[in-house]
């Protein structure tokens, strides 16, 4: 690509008979391949070296002439061209066709192009193609027939006996239909559409749009209906579709040389019957088996039964080569295979730094062969001798392979600088791939920072990973600027750390600072932490003794002078814990939600004791309410106000301070677990006994008949899940902080392992289990693990364990596909300009759920993106924050302080980029806290956001064994569903008007009629409700336009038809946002607006003004704001559209770019179509660049990209 793309745009058309033969090099007329005995390939056949090029370089089939130095070109005898044997990978042949055949593209995808053409049924065409009806071409003189209609056969035939066939013509085959294409006037047929359109019925006129689209793309671009039918056909380079020979003596062949093989039959076949003037039966039976093997050849088994192999394998045909997942589009153009990689096992390494992993020595050499080679002889050369002998590049592999000192003092040297990057499959986000310093290592695994597991979604439990060597200097400097692991702290789905200590480092550092009251040397004064330390090392003091100390030996600057002539009260293990911060970090003694509260207002004085006071006496008369030790969030919110405070180096630092902390005093704690730590709760056997005797309650009830079997079932489930609660809640009375030495308690407490959940199943109950089918099976698990499962019990859980297993591997892929769609629909989405001057935005609230629970509060909404409109303080009625201005988290906070409800801000939703975003309208980049580049891929970025946690929710079930009760169930289809803009289940019936609730009357079978009057208007509208469905409104309640009338959810496209865009926007964000927040997930609004937008960004046209838009077609708004440029520049009538909201599969399909919804779904149909239209594609997203093989417009390519939008310009000046 040397800074110069290649080209301004990619176009798609159908070849005519010309431009296949000037491709080719030579017909091919004979169906073999290679001469068995000479293993030459055979003259005229499918591999001839005259058509295609020599096997061997420069050397012709007969062996009489090798390139000489008389530089001839031929060879006399042979034919055979001398020159490179590479052209074999692109030198065509080419097949004439005894007969014309029809493009199975044209004819099969639906709707069929040729039938839109001649205005005819597929069916009707296919039968003509397949020669078992004949249409009429020329009536002659004959009144009962009309040019266009279809005889069978028999008809045909009682036609020429009747009349003589000199009296008619009616043709058959694909003949006929390239006569009929050929005698199409388009602009006329254009012409009589438009007219017909005017006056046609609403089902009448779908047909008409379709057929004048079909006709249009013809006349608009430069292909002829006729070339739909081929005289010729192209035949791939011989490379492309290669013979090899086994072992056995025996060829293996790629299919498509059996596909031609088979059509050069048919076809020679054909061409002696022509010869020899055989029956017309014949001819035409032929003529069917010429057309079936050509429809094989393009794209097998869209017709009939596939062309199998003798081993009932289906042969791969063209279309088969470039669709799905191993097809031409994803397998080779998207994605390639590397060399320079390597996989092993992975084991923790917890001397590592951050920024670096271990890689075994082994691995090392072979990764960074070339490396050490070149540097091997560089070092040769620079010490030669004269008379000594040189090192070549053989001596230095075998160096290498021997494990020559030489060969490791070099790789020493090179590893130093060079990163290398690992990633774990499956990768489901940009964290999945992160660049390390490597570090050899002895043994065979490479070794992994504890720290880095979460963003890789890793254990050390058997996980493997890939290393991968970044070569050129560009990739070594990305590797080390961009992706090194101590650049990735916060997570871009939500801007939080997302390395967090975890497991042992949670459980060390809560340990070490746990206060307990009336511990050893409770009460000592001490005078700096030296003295503390050697009190402890001495025995005289533990970790967790409440002790007193000077604060001016804590060295730090955020206490009060006042508090400077105090004493503080802290503990050593505290004092321990505050080492590992920054001098400037505030000492933190107690846990505080705000931590950004400590930095600005110092510590409260309850942590500070007068000199002069009876130390112990204090102690031990405040020994109520002690401070919690520090727990894994509170450990994440440090980490945050770290980052935040002193950005990434000191982070990375703190981070591996405390994870060595962490590590070291798990190990001293000596924390286990016994089954004595587990007692089975007091008042579980009368809990039980309360819940049986209603159980029995219930079963009298039923077997009376006074409840249905379903009810019996129904109430049954909700006492044994209230039975669990209630367990649960005496649980949570009976474990809390007395509980300090319980090791499990203490595992749970602090969120290094388990959590509630798990004391109700060790302690209490299991509760009820789950059947495959989601089903809750009614008979409960009454035992605890503790006491151990009956044997029936032991089975009614063998269900639950079984689900969580197939589930997982089930909705895994359903959420790798979800990801894949939402990559697809959003790729292009990149940040193109700084400001869009937009004067729209969003009027912003905290999203609350039905019930009142807040999903979503205002400060998360806010912080990060800019304004717009001025915010002004209820109260003092000063500025906040003025229009179009950045709000920070400080101006977050005070924004919600002073009570405000509603923000406007800048949003996605309204951004006026004609493609891609703004920065203003984005805001922040999540992963770095400050605001986005240009050029950043925001669109991937929200579609890895969304659907990386679609996978972790997927995963959950997993860890739970099956225990009924909330599943991600309602999470991942709903997700779907809202994202597909499909009809939900349970849709609720909304209000089309605004107005008042006239009446609600009764129907049958359970059902309303809801009556509304829009007071201005007078006008009326009834609705009549499902079966069973509860109304939610009243009787003369007032209504608006989108609410909704009875329970269940909204259907958007519905909301869309009788709502504004806004609404459905904030429709789909809430509930989104619902699913997420609900399964614990956090993900920011602004990487679900760009989904939104997407699936916002076509508009259909209802009337098409003075333009030459269809009625129906969707159209991009950046084409529609130039349609009404020039309608206005022109003095004509603009069209009138309508916004649609389009499903992320549809939208991508309906992507302006063919490349990208080529190599998406439905490959064939998406070439088809763009063929027929002349399609250009203008190479604006990323797939297209991708796979050209450019650099994509974003990030470093973005400024590359500028320079290149002016100057296809230039050259059709040119022309």
């Amino acid at each position: 690509m040397n800074n110069k793309k290649k080209y301004s745009y990619i176009q798609m058309s159908i070849a005519s008979p010309e431009e296949i033969r000037s491709w080719s090099y030579g017909e091919v007329k004979k169906h073999e391949t290679i001469n068995y005995r000479t293993l030459k390939p055979e003259r005229d056949g499918l591999f001839c070296e005259v058509i295609f090029g020599p096997t061997k370089d420069y050397q012709c089939s007969c062996g009489k002439s090798k390139r000489s130095s008389k530089l001839e070109t031929r060879c006399d005898r042979c034919g055979v061209e001398l020159t490179e044997s590479k052209v074999r990978r692109e030198r065509m042949g080419h097949i004439e066709l005894a007969a014309p055949v029809v493009h199975t593209w044209f004819l099969r995808n639906s709707p069929s192009k040729i039938a839109l053409m001649l205005d005819m049924k597929t069916k009707e065409v296919e039968d003509i193609v397949y020669l078992a009806s004949y249409i009429v071409v020329d009536p002659g003189s004959i009144e009962s027939l009309q040019k266009g209609r279809i005889l069978s056969e028999q008809e045909c035939s009682v036609y020429q006996r009747q009349y003589g066939s000199s009296k008619f013509k009616a043709l058959t085959g694909a003949e006929a239909i390239k006569k009929l294409l050929k005698d199409l006037d388009l602009k006329e047929i254009i012409t009589e559409l438009r007219a017909e359109l005017k006056t046609a019925t609403k089902q009448r006129r779908e047909k008409l749009i379709k057929r004048l689209e079909a006709v249009e793309a013809f006349y608009k671009s430069d292909n002829k209906p006729e070339w739909m039918v081929m005289d010729v056909i192209p035949v791939l380079p011989p490379d492309l579709r290669p013979m090899v020979q086994l072992d056995g003596g025996r060829f293996a062949t790629t299919d498509l040389n059996d596909l031609y093989r088979r059509i050069l039959n048919r076809n020679n076949r054909l061409r002696k019957q022509f010869e020899q003037r055989a029956p017309g039966l014949i001819t035409k039976n032929e003529k069917r088996m010429l057309q079936e093997a050509v429809d094989a050849l393009i794209d097998n088994g869209k017709r009939n039964k596939k062309v199998v192999v003798e081993k009932k394998r289906p042969l791969k045909s063209l279309s088969d080569l470039l669709r799905g997942k191993q097809g031409r589009f994803r397998q080779n153009l998207l994605g390639k295979r590397v060399d320079y990689s390597g996989r092993s096992v992975i084991v923790v390494g917890p001397d590592l730094q951050m920024y670096q992993c271990g890689i075994p020595r082994e691995m090392a050499l072979i990764l960074f062969k070339p490396f050490i080679i070149n540097a091997i002889i560089k070092q040769d050369q620079e010490n030669q001798d004269n008379n000594a002998t040189k090192i070549n590049v053989k001596k230095a592999k075998e160096m290498i392979d021997e494990g020559h000192p030489i060969a490791m003092t070099q790789l020493e040297k090179i590893i130093v600088e060079h990163p290398v990057l690992l990633n774990r499959a499956p990768t489901l986000h940009r964290l999945g791939i992160q660049a390390f310093e490597p570090k050899l290592v002895e043994g065979k695994a490479i070794r992994l920072h504890p720290l880095v597991t979460t963003a890789f979604n890793a254990d050390f439990d058997g996980d493997q990973m890939a290393v991968h060597v970044p070569l050129s200097q560009e990739a070594q400097a990305e590797a080390r600027l961009l992706m090194l692991a101590s650049k990735n702290i916060l997570a871009p789905k939500d801007g939080k750390p997302i390395v967090t200590p975890s497991q042992d480092m949670v459980l060390g550092n809560y340990y070490l600072t746990i206060e307990k009251s009336g511990e050893k040397g409770e009460g000592r004064v001490f005078k700096d932490v030296n003295e503390a330390e050697m009190a402890y090392e001495n025995g005289e003091i533990t970790f967790h003794s409440r002790i007193v100390l000077s604060p001016k030996s804590l060295n730090n600057p955020h206490f009060t002078p006042e508090q400077l002539n105090k004493y503080i009260i802290t503990t050593y293990g505290k004092i321990v814990f505050n080492s590992i911060f920054p001098q400037e970090q505030p000492y933190i003694p107690y846990v505080n939600e705000a931590t950004i509260e400590n930095l600005t207002k110092g510590l409260p004085e309850k942590y500070f004791i007068e000199k002069g006071v009876n130390i112990k006496k204090y102690l031990q008369e405040n020994n109520q309410d002690l401070p919690h030790p520090f727990k894994k969030k509170f450990l994440s919110q440090v980490i945050a106000e770290v980052f935040k405070q002193f950005k990434l180096s000191e982070t990375s630092k703190t981070l591996d301070k405390m994870k060595d902390l962490g590590f070291k005093y798990s190990t001293i704690a000596g924390i286990t677990v016994a089954a004595s730590d587990i007692n089975v709760i007091s008042t579980k056997a009368k809990v039980l006994a309360e819940a049986e005797e209603k159980v029995r309650r219930y079963d009298t009830y039923y077997h009376r008949g006074l409840m249905t079997a379903s009810e019996r079932r129904t109430n049954v489930i909700n006492v044994w899940k209230e039975t669990k609660e209630t367990l649960e809640e005496d649980i949570k009375n009976e474990v809390n902080e007395k509980c300090i030495d319980n090791h499990i308690y203490m595992m749970s407490d602090s969120g290094a392992r388990g959590s509630i959940s798990n004391f109700v199943q060790l302690s209490g109950m299991r509760g009820l289990m789950a059947k495959p089918n989601n089903e809750t099976i009614d008979i409960p698990i009454r035992s605890s693990f503790r006491e151990g499962l009956t044997m029936s019990e032991f089975f009614i859980s063998t269900h639950g364990a079984r689900k969580g297993s197939t589930d997982t591997a089930l909705k895994t892929a359903e959420s790798g596909y979800l990801t894949r769609r939402l990559v697809d629909v959003s790729q292009d989405v990149i940040v193109v300009e700084d400001d869009c001057n937009t004067d729209k935005g969003m009027c912003t609230t905290a999203l609350v759920a039905e019930d009142g629970r807040v999903i979503v509060p205002l400060l998360d909404r806010i912080i990060g993106r800019y304004t717009n409109k001025a915010v002004i303080d209820p109260q003092t009625n000063e500025i906040i924050i003025g229009a179009n201005e950045f709000i920070t988290e400080s101006i977050a906070n005070t924004i919600v302080k002073s009570g405000i409800k509603e923000v406007y801000i800048r949003t996605l939703l309204t951004c006026n980029c004609k493609n891609g975003v703004c920065v203003k309208c984005y805001g922040s980049d999540l992963s770095t806290g400050e605001v986005v580049e240009r050029g950043e891929v925001v669109g991937v970025i929200a579609a890895q956001s969304i659907g990386e946690p679609g996978t972790q929710l997927t995963m959950r079930t997993f860890h739970s064994g099956g225990v009924a009760g909330d599943d991600i169930t309602q999470g991942l289809p709903r997700i779907q569903e809202l994202f597909e803009a499909r009809e939900p289940k349970g849709k609720a019936i909304i209000s089309e008007i605004d107005g008042v609730v006239v009446s609600i009357k009764p129907e049958v079978s359970n059902r309303f009629e809801i009556i509304i009057r829009n007071k201005d208007t007078q006008e009326e509208k009834k609705y009549l409700t499902d079966s069973g469905k509860v109304v939610i409104v009243r009787e003369k309640s007032n209504v608006k336009a989108g609410d909704k009338l009875t329970e269940g959810l909204i259907h958007p496209r519905e909301l869309l038809r009788v709502g504004t865009v806004e609404d459905v926007e904030k429709y789909i964000l809430k509930e989104v946002q619902k699913v997420y927040r609900s399964q614990g997930v956090d993900i920011s609004d602004k990487h679900i607006e760009i989904i939104i937008k997407q699936m916002l960004q076509k508009v259909v046209v209802v009337n098409e003004g003075e333009t030459d838009l269809l009625p129906g077609s969707y159209i991009s708004k950046s084409e529609l704001y130039g349609y009404m440029e020039e309608c206005i520049n022109k003095g004509k009538i603009t069209p009138i559209i309508k916004p649609v909201l389009l499903g992320i599969t549809r939208a991508s399909l309906k992507s302006d770019s063919f490349l990208s919804a080529a190599s998406f779904q439905e490959t064939t149909r998406v070439l088809t179509e763009a063929a027929i239209r002349g399609k250009k594609d203008y190479l604006e997203g990323l797939k297209e660049n991708i796979i050209i093989g450019g650099l994509i417009p974003a990030g470093s390519g973005i400024a590359f990209a500028d320079i290149l939008k002016h100057e296809p310009e230039k050259e059709e000046e040119k022309e």
